[in-house]
């Protein structure tokens, strides 16, 4: 998903542009924008961290793309390519040190396991918007 602060900033483009070709598939991608709602449902997981209302007002606060994308090990290639959480800890080159403004707004959202990876193409996309 890359986030409310890069779509603001308008690296949606140069975004997926480094994603595919890092060579991944795009399998789905939805422009929208969550509610405080949502947002709160999607980072449910968090729901107990302190960081978490700071989260869902930070993830609702302008337009999103969500995407389902594809590759051989995906989910550990895609975490390579984004990079650390902390921008300034992120290795050159990758989106989050290329586009993230900080630990908060860090540009992007990877999945850290195949089953949260299907849990969260299922939040996004229903099977008929996946190809």
């Amino acid at each position: 998903m890359i986030k409310p602060d890069a779509v603001a900033n308008g690296h949606i483009g140069k975004i997926i542009d480094q994603i595919l070709s890092a060579g991944f598939k795009i399998k789905a991608m939805k422009y929208t924008k969550l509610s405080v709602e949502t947002a709160g449902a999607f980072y449910e997981i968090h729901k107990e961290r302190p960081f978490y209302n700071d989260l869902v007002s930070f993830m609702s606060s302008g337009p999103i793309v969500a995407a389902v994308l594809e590759k051989d090990d995906a989910v550990l290639s895609f975490r390579t390519l984004i990079g650390a959480t902390d921008p300034k800890k992120a290795e050159e080159g990758t989106i989050r040190n290329r586009f993230a403004e900080s630990i908060e707004a860090n540009a992007i959202h990877g999945s850290d396991s195949n089953e949260n990876a299907a849990h969260e193409a299922a939040f996004f996309f229903n099977r008929l918007e996946q190809f």
